[in-house]
């Protein structure tokens, strides 16, 4: 059986997207799912929020794309999670220049990803925040994307633009690609800002919309710094319960 590879992309920075990829992650892993998370961000803040440091590898996503080691090569198990992560760092920044004169540079990551692909139930691909060679590999890569979205001012500010990338790499590489969803984070019940910003979003994309939002968390935003997922860091705490239901919701729409 086939891995089930969501791209988590918006290239608006600070909506939540690697806090996304990290606590999804955890959460398909304490189901018991084989899961891969690949950081495919050069600031590399799903590996520092899984706890694994520059110390800890010496190959990263950049030697993969760059042809230079395979997915396994660079791959490292993070026991105490559960999961297995392919890590980024600040070389990745080199990766963008270097890639724009390869061959199907466009197809680099899913070509990498297919040595792996059944070997996991879900490889999850934090994307950088921008539209740029690095997201359009994961696009290509992915069977589909969740689109994280701040309840906020400008909250559907880019929106239209990964959308149109979203149906260029459909209509050109990936015809497979769907839309796994939109995830409203930073939701404020309090807030009519929040709740207005919440309605439009779900007025304009209804069942695309999942049903779990993420709220303003304070240990949600603690929880990287200690090098944990929030689920570990404390379990009870809303913003692991949103994303144990959002873990949950995805399950069950993949049934």
């Amino acid at each position: 059986m086939k891995s089930k590879i969501i791209a988590i992309s918006n290239q608006k920075g600070g909506v939540g997207k690697t806090t996304t990829a990290v606590n999804l992650s955890a959460g398909l892993a304490i189901t018991d799912k084989k899961v891969l998370l690949i950081d495919l961000d050069p600031q590399g803040n799903a590996t520092s929020g899984l706890g694994i440091t520059g110390d800890r590898f010496d190959y990263s996503v950049y030697h993969v794309l760059i042809g230079r080691k395979t997915i396994k090569q660079a791959t490292i198990s993070i026991e105490q999670f559960a999961i297995d992560l392919v890590p980024s760092d600040i070389s990745l920044i080199g990766a963008k220049i270097e890639l724009v004169s390869f061959d199907g540079r466009e197809t680099l990551l899913k070509n990498a990803i297919s040595k792996v692909n059944g070997s996991y139930d879900f490889i999850i691909i934090d994307c950088p925040p921008s539209l740029g060679l690095l997201t359009i590999n994961a696009l290509v890569a992915a069977d589909s994307v969740i689109i994280p979205v701040q309840c906020e001012y400008y909250a559907m500010e880019g929106v239209a633009q990964l959308l149109n990338t979203i149906k260029l790499v459909k209509a050109t590489y990936n015809p497979n690609l769907n839309i796994e969803g939109f995830l409203l984070t930073m939701y404020d019940k309090r807030n009519n800002l929040s709740i207005q910003v919440a309605n439009e979003i779900r007025e304009h994309f209804s069942d695309k919309v999942f049903s779990t939002y993420v709220p303003r968390n304070v240990r949600l935003s603690e929880s990287p710094s200690f090098g944990k997922p929030a689920i570990y860091y404390e379990k009870m705490c809303s913003g692991s319960q949103s994303y144990l239901a959002l873990t949950k919701e995805l399950l069950s729409e993949a049934q």
